[in-house]
């Protein structure tokens, strides 16, 4: 069997014991009922505008590029320098050619453990909505509701031509090569994989429903989480 990367051994460590100071601070998360949206997507299935349609409904902050700002802050960079980390997978001979490149850059271990650290951090105080990131497989389920977009690609592909003002076979393209470095991303560091729906507890075709209807469905099942929380406890 391969040995794992050092950020997976790492990632794994800070998962287990993010979700270990969980399980004993749990009656002080308790008293509030804070809950959490991890919100995953497909490449151009609409997923923060759904996020952002939902926090407005709220009065949730949303992190998606915000969240990769508050980490660039935490580490004293530019959020620019994070951008050939962020939800990608990075070879070991790319980090390094970037170790000894005269340009400034940051190394995914590090990028991955500011990374869980922070979105455990924004878990233990609830109330906000995380975009990506792997937060679905970083939260406790117990306080999380995890939710997946999905869309066909055709409709995939009309969004992100429109958004990046570029031809649908571009389009298309970059669908397929952002969709594969989000996967490899979670696979090496959280050994799941994202399109696997047993990892959430809502999956949404938004190619059948529009961001409002995907944020009616998405506040309804918070609801029913929300009461089956506070009847627990």
């Amino acid at each position: 069997m391969a040995a794992k990367r050092p950020s997976q051994s790492l990632a794994e460590a800070l998962v287990q014991a993010g979700s270990y100071a969980s399980r004993r601070t749990g009656g002080a998360r308790a008293t509030s009922h804070a809950l959490i949206i991890a919100l995953s997507r497909e490449t151009g299935a609409r997923g923060t505008t759904v996020a952002r349609e939902v926090g407005e409904r709220l009065g949730w902050p949303v992190y998606d590029h915000e969240l990769v700002a508050r980490i660039a802050k935490e580490m004293g960079l530019r959020s620019s320098l994070l951008a050939s980390v962020d939800e990608k997978r990075i070879s070991w001979l790319e980090e390094c050619v970037e170790a000894f490149a005269s340009v400034p850059s940051v190394s995914e271990s590090a990028y991955v453990r500011h990374l869980i650290e922070t979105v455990l951090s924004l878990g233990t105080h609830g109330d906000c909505i995380i975009v990506g990131r792997g937060a679905a497989h970083i939260l406790p389920v117990e306080t999380t509701l995890r939710v997946r977009l999905v869309a066909a690609l055709e409709d995939r592909t009309t969004v992100m031509s429109r958004e990046l003002n570029a031809s649908r076979e571009e389009a298309a393209r970059y669908i397929e090569k952002t969709d594969r470095e989000r996967r490899a991303f979670i696979r090496d560091h959280f050994q799941k994989d994202p399109a696997d729906p047993q990892h959430y507890d809502l999956v949404l075709n938004s190619s059948r429903f529009a961001p409002a209807e995907c944020a009616d469905l998405v506040l309804e099942s918070l609801r029913r989480l929300q009461a089956r929380v506070r009847v627990a406890k």
